[in-house]
């Protein structure tokens, strides 16, 4: 799936990772579903900070394997490599703990080189027992454009705190 490389697109894209794993049978409040929305939203915001060029986008992919979930987050900064192991940071310091947080919670994580354009991958795997009806192999599937504009609206009215008794009778917020 394709994000606008803003804070609004890392949200989105941390939002529909968590809908698909509760789609794949872990529901939003467990843990294996709160953690890879966790990784979701270090790795993507990291895409946003770090790996921004202006007007491209960044890449998510989400896998399951026989139990394993792989997300990957590519962008198109090759110059911008994340450290091989997380540093130290200051505890003062109000930024800098997103690659710690993906190393202690992931199974897995590194970077590898874009394949086909400039930029990087940088992925994260997260072993978890299967619940209800067994899980081989699934990828998530390439998002038609109505199925993104579908999508993005009732991901922005949860944005927008949108309830029923908040719209005036013509439809429009008060």
């Amino acid at each position: 799936m394709r994000f606008t490389s803003t804070p609004r697109g890392a949200r989105l894209a941390r939002r529909l990772v968590s809908h698909r794993v509760n789609d794949w049978g872990h529901p939003y409040m467990t843990p294996a579903n709160e953690t890879l929305t966790l990784i979701t939203a270090e790795l993507t915001a990291n895409a946003v900070r770090h790996g921004h060029v202006p007007g491209r986008d960044f890449h998510l992919q989400l896998t399951l394997i026989e139990g394993t979930f792989r997300i990957e987050v590519t962008d198109t900064r090759a110059e911008k490599q994340p450290p091989t192991s997380p540093p130290a940071t200051d505890s003062l310091s109000e930024s800098g703990r997103g690659l710690l947080l993906v190393a202690a919670l992931a199974d897995d994580w590194g970077v590898t080189p874009r394949q086909a354009a400039p930029g990087k991958t940088v992925w994260a795997e997260l072993c978890v027992r299967t619940q209800g009806h067994p899980l081989t192999h699934r990828v998530a599937p390439e998002p038609t454009d109505l199925d993104l504009l579908l999508a993005t609206a009732s991901l922005l009215r949860d944005d927008l705190g949108s309830r029923p008794e908040d719209a005036s009778p013509g439809g429009r917020r008060q």
